[in-house]
């Protein structure tokens, strides 16, 4: 089975930074889908795990999580699909990833592929669906009002992959007044396009500028990058008993500051589900195929915004080196093997 991987945590110019491998196709078991992999989306997971993380045996590791293709064999346990379902899903962290032939995923979080799109369409959403969806609505539980505040939401990074269906979920499942940040003209378009209600720059004080919207103090903030940079102006722009989620890693985080205002604390990751097996598991798999359902009906769309071609080492060291350059918007996805 084609795939491609690394043994060593290098730099992304470094030819062997990921390399083509022959490894044994798996095998179906308990509620395992066996798919044959038809398209992926980079992330910048992806890139993060790449840099950190070595198996100390020098044991091959696949990276990737975010996939489309169909079901080629099933486990005796599996209840939700069958052979020959299209799909996709974003997998699990603790599992070899989706640059591979042949991907083995637990079912409960799989959805049916939308038919309304193509292979590298659906291969855009998997993970950034699940992780919007869960801060939104389990983390940030923003259906519940924040008392007193502006009934709206800043999503800094609004942009990037997580940022761009955030902004059509909010836009479409809620009534909150939807401000993203950007700072180029390019992606200044790309999420008033999303439905962005305003766009403000994220390399300027960001309090003033939410404030000069006359719009009140938000209740929410979602932060999906440099959120240390941006903590102070979180903490003066957010409404008192407001609500921030952040997905990123920074280094350090002084959240003493919001303790004034009670400001709640909510950290995403979509990889909890699977790594602990917790008894809602199944959620995502759900929430997969209502986000299948909303692309089909039209009422949100797909993120892809760079198609880099086909799956193979050259074009995924490509998609690696945009994703750390931070200049990327939407998704990047390669197709087939």
């Amino acid at each position: 089975m084609r795939a491609i991987g690394y043994t060593k945590s290098l730099p992304i110019d470094d030819p062997q930074s990921l390399v083509e491998l022959d490894l044994p196709k798996p095998e179906a078991t308990g509620r395992d889908l066996l798919v044959e992999v038809k398209a992926v989306s980079v992330n910048p997971v992806d890139t993060k795990i790449r840099q950190r993380r070595e198996d100390p045996d020098g044991k091959p590791q696949v990276l990737g999580w975010d996939a489309s293709g169909v079901v080629v064999a099933i486990g005796p346990d599996v209840t939700g699909f069958k052979v020959g379902d299209d799909v996709f899903y974003a997998g699990a962290i603790d599992r070899p990833g989706t640059n591979s032939e042949y991907h083995l995923v637990d079912e409960r979080i799989v959805g049916h592929k939308p038919a309304s799109l193509d292979w590298a369409q659906a291969a855009a959403l998997p993970l950034t669906s699940v992780t919007a969806w869960e801060t939104l609505f389990d983390r940030l539980d923003v259906r519940k009002p924040v008392p007193g505040a502006a009934n709206a939401i800043l999503i800094i990074g609004g942009a990037g992959g997580v940022g761009s269906i955030t902004i059509q979920l909010a836009r479409q499942l809620t009534d909150l007044t939807v401000i993203a940040t950007a700072s180029r003209d390019e992606t200044r378009g790309w999420v008033e396009a999303l439905g962005a209600h305003h766009v403000i720059d994220h390399r300027k004080p960001l309090a003033a500028q939410v404030e000069a919207l006359g719009l009140g103090a938000p209740g929410f903030v979602f932060s999906t990058t440099h959120t240390d940079e941006h903590i102070a102006e979180i903490g003066e722009l957010l409404a008192p008993q407001g609500r921030l989620a952040l997905i990123d890693d920074p280094k350090t985080l002084d959240i003493v500051p919001l303790k004034q205002k009670s400001i709640s604390v909510h950290w995403e990751l979509m990889y909890t589900r699977s790594l602990f097996q917790t008894a809602d598991m199944g959620e995502q798999g759900v929430l997969l195929d209502e986000v299948a359902r909303l692309v089909d009906a039209g009422t949100i769309r797909t993120t892809l915004a760079e198609n880099f071609g086909r799956i193979d080492a050259a074009n995924l060291r490509k998609a690696h080196e945009r994703i750390e350059s931070h200049t990327a918007k939407g998704k990047i996805v390669l197709e087939g093997f």
